[in-house]
């Protein structure tokens, strides 16, 4: 029996071992939901904290049920080790680990290509390899084929198959989670595409979408990320303009969505937040250049989202101004770390960079956020507040709503505060609006 029917059959009968290198934010629940299928799994991380967490069924990740995680564990179903040697013991590895960018905004592989070199010890004959990592298109034909192949002395197509299944995960999404989102495969060869979309679909309830290699599939990850951060690129700017003529450009998209066809609302805010958007597209903009094309839209829509921790640090010092305050001296609430509502992720956050420059502005800077009691940004440890009252609101001279909680009492925060600048149109329900002023 050749490879390609070989794994079909395993995967049928689900006797397919599984194999998650990186378990955070995507690694976690694919681990969790590749173990509830009935494969057995191991989750591989370089963390001791997060190995012993996941081992004593403690979840630290919001789109994991805890009861689920702690059933996995204790039936043996799911484990963790930093033991990359156990990697033999994997059919399908997938690498799920960070892409990050340096300091001068280019690609960071070093996370991907220590995975790989990790894996390609112990890979054996008849393995899987998927890579789930947001990267450049290229990564997993250019980069891995080559550390796998070398590293294990086997023939990629022959001796085992690899393939890259870019990751779509929400954070605080109700209605898509990993179990039930579309996924896309694209492997190095059409019996590659076919076996790893096979182990997907062992899994998954969301349709998977087989295409013609690697390369389309890690683009179409980009494009997905590119879409979003160019378009909210567009309202931000929006936003500006709409300031400057004194319209409201809430009022404006809500009116624009109205439109049936050829529209699709995004909307303003005080920056882009998250691993995936503010950074992916500078994948394809770094790669373009090895084309010799320069990606203008792309970095335009960037640079006005980096721009806009900026502009709201302008428009609060406009609002206190305005009232016969400076931003020097000034107390001031910010209202939301996370980067989006409801989760306690704040990685980019943009909040994170406001509160920096008022702080730069000799502004006395607090924050309160029910999912966030503390964070940690460029080394140093903040704490926030413990609880948010009336009376607390009432001592800030100004409130800025950076991430729009639902656990907020927004209309308690419009009754006492001095002032309020509203970033995320937290308050659009609010009937005391006095104090409000909206990006």
């Amino acid at each position: 029996m050749d490879i390609k029917k070989q794994l079909l059959s395993k995967i049928a009968e689900k006797q397919i071992i599984v194999g998650v290198v990186g378990l955070g934010y995507v690694g976690l629940p694919l681990a969790v939901e590749k173990a509830k299928a009935g494969f057995r799994t191991i989750g591989f991380d370089v963390q001791p904290e997060k190995v012993d967490m996941v081992n004593s069924g403690h979840n630290y990740i919001g789109d994991v049920v805890d009861s689920d995680l702690k059933a996995l564990v204790e039936q043996g179903m799911l484990r963790a080790t930093s033991d990359f040697s156990l990697v033999a013991q994997a059919d399908f590895v997938a690498i799920c680990v960070p892409t990050p960018l340096d300091d001068h905004q280019q690609p960071d592989i070093s996370y991907v290509r220590n995975s790989a070199i990790a894996v390609a010890s112990y890979l054996k004959k008849g393995g899987i390899v998927v890579l789930e990592s947001t990267t450049y298109p290229g990564t997993t034909e250019e980069l891995l084929l080559p550390i796998l192949e070398e590293g294990s002395g086997l023939t990629c197509g022959k001796d085992f198959y690899l393939g890259f299944s870019p990751e779509r995960v929400d954070p605080g999404n109700v209605k898509y989670k990993t179990k039930n989102t579309p996924k896309v495969v694209g492997g190095v060869g059409a019996d590659a595409t076919q076996v790893i979309a096979a182990m997907y679909r062992a899994v998954l309830e969301g349709d998977v979408l087989e295409v013609s290699s690697p390369k389309v599939a890690e683009m179409e990850k980009i494009l997905e990320n590119t879409y979003r951060n160019i378009n909210i690129g567009l309202a931000n700017e929006m936003a500006i303009i709409c300031d400057k003529m004194k319209i409201d450009v809430w009022e404006v998209i809500d009116a624009a969505a109205t439109k049936p066809y050829g529209f699709q609302p995004f909307y303003p805010g005080p920056g882009l937040g998250g691993h995936c958007i503010p950074l992916d597209p500078y994948y394809l903009t770094w790669k373009a250049r090895e084309f010799d094309y320069h990606t203008k839209l792309i970095e335009t829509a960037g640079e006005i989202n980096r721009y806009m921790p900026q502009y709201v640090v302008e428009r609060c010092s406009r609002i206190l101004n305005r009232h016969g305050q400076t931003l020097s001296g000034a107390h001031i609430l910010v209202l939301g770390i996370a980067y989006k509502q409801d989760i306690d992720d704040y990685r980019e956050s943009p909040a994170l960079k406001v509160i920096e420059q008022l702080g730069n502005e000799s502004a006395k800077v607090a924050y309160y956020d029910p999912h966030i009691p503390k964070y940690q940004y460029k080394g140093q440890v903040r704490y926030g507040m413990e609880k948010l009252d009336a009376d607390t609101v009432a001592e800030f001279d100004l409130v800025v709503i950076c991430c729009a909680h639902s656990a907020v009492d927004y209309n308690m925060i419009a009754d006492h505060a001095n002032l309020v600048f509203d970033t995320k149109n937290a308050t659009k329900n609010v009937a005391n609006r006095e104090s409000i002023e909206r990006l």
